[in-house]
């Protein structure tokens, strides 16, 4: 298998990084939790970057040729045309969620969300003075998860306003079927249901599926819902902090006409620039990490065939993340918590994520596949030694 350049990384240098990853833990912890690569930022991004320090330009930041950026990458990688004006530029994804949540629904509208999903939705809704209301995954005999149309029914029909899709899902990896998709809008529309899709990993789906923006289907709820975007994930600037609000059409644009300029203006303008360099100039630097996410991908099925038979999990068709069921490992509700203290390696606890979470934990791939490697190996130190214990 030829080398590549994130072959390369150094542990030691990784180390060195200020980002919440490489801080939260002791040194002997090796940190696979939190959603950050560990590998260097494409080239188009950092060269922006550079300039732009070099030229003193930390001003506040204009939108120009953003929306225009993301319509260009949007058609490209998904075939999908979006309207650059029904784009509305925010600080972050979750910053938007709780913005749609208070122009969109009212005050103690319930909120629905598919668990096990990722934690701030709870969090989020809870803050906007809404409430969660809950549509757990399905899981078939195989461990691939599937969204449960029944309880969503159940939800929308007692009252739910609102459903806070996470396409592709964190952190069980699937990248949603049109079809499965059609059936929720669908609902939606039986219901009038607003669909409120965070597609930030959207750019992060392998070549063996697809992702389908929940906006691209031709019905009235794709119309009514609002989308939201970034190249935060895919690209690894969560921190630069940049995003956008898609609307479904104009009239749904018009609800958010009296939000003040302060809320776009949360966007940095370091983040304006690297998600424009990222959808117009990135698709080479993304063509290969997703290679190599792959790679890890395929190393990390091999690993817990040969090393840990008793650690299930699902392939994700999207995302750097692996979702992993321990339940039959022995290592109780908390495997993350067991991982950490036997094995020095911290993944992210799987409770956080709700209901269906017990005895889970998500481990990050987007590293070199030798510390992809490294993490197994204190996984499986961590298993034996709970193992000899008797715990």
């Amino acid at each position: 298998m030829d080398r590549h350049p994130f072959d390369d990384l150094d542990l030691e240098r990784l180390r060195q990084r200020r980002s919440l990853k490489w801080r939260a833990y002791p040194p002997d912890v090796l940190p696979c939790w939190v959603a950050e690569m560990d590998f260097p930022l494409a080239e188009p991004i950092a060269a922006v970057l550079g300039e732009m320090v070099g030229s003193a330009d930390t001003g506040y930041a204009a939108f120009d040729g953003l929306a225009e950026a993301f319509a260009g990458f949007s058609s490209r990688r998904y075939g999908v045309e979006v309207d650059p004006a029904l784009c509305y530029p925010l600080q972050d994804i979750m910053r938007g969620v709780l913005l749609a949540l208070e122009v969109l629904t009212e005050p103690g509208a319930g909120v629905v969300v598919c668990p096990p999903v990722y934690p701030p939705f709870f969090s989020t809704i809870a803050y906007a003075g809404r409430r969660v209301v809950e549509a757990p995954l399905a899981v078939d005999d195989a461990g691939r998860y599937t969204l449960d149309i029944e309880a969503l029914e159940r939800a929308f029909a007692d009252g739910a306003t609102a459903f806070l899709l996470c396409n592709p899902h964190n952190p069980v990896g699937r990248a949603w079927l049109a079809a499965e998709l059609l059936d929720v809008a669908a609902l939606a529309e039986r219901y009038s249901v607003v669909v409120l899709a965070d597609e930030v990993h959207g750019p992060l789906t392998y070549a063996d599926a697809r992702h389908t923006p929940f906006a691209s289907l031709d019905t009235p709820a794709a119309g009514r819902s609002v989308t939201f975007v970034s190249a935060s994930k895919a690209f690894n600037t969560p921190g630069l902090k940049c995003a956008m609000l898609v609307a479904g059409s104009d009239s749904v644009l018009d609800r958010f006409a009296d939000i003040p300029q302060e809320v776009p203006f949360g966007a940095s303008i370091f983040g304006v620039a690297a998600n424009v360099a990222a959808f117009r100039d990135g698709g080479k630097w993304l063509d290969s990490t997703l290679a190599y996410l792959g790679r890890n991908r395929d190393r990390l099925a091999e690993l817990l065939a040969e090393r840990l038979p008793d650690v299930r999990w699902s392939a994700p068709d999207a995302t750097y993340l692996a979702w992993l069921d321990c339940r039959g490992a022995n290592l109780g509700d908390d495997p993350a918590a067991q991982l950490l203290e036997h094995g020095r390696v911290a993944l992210y606890p799987g409770q956080a994520f709700g209901t269906g979470g017990r005895g889970f934990a998500r481990l990050n791939l987007a590293t070199s596949t030798a510390l992809v490697d490294e993490a197994v190996d204190r996984i499986a130190t961590a298993v034996s030694t709970v193992e000899l214990s008797g715990r």
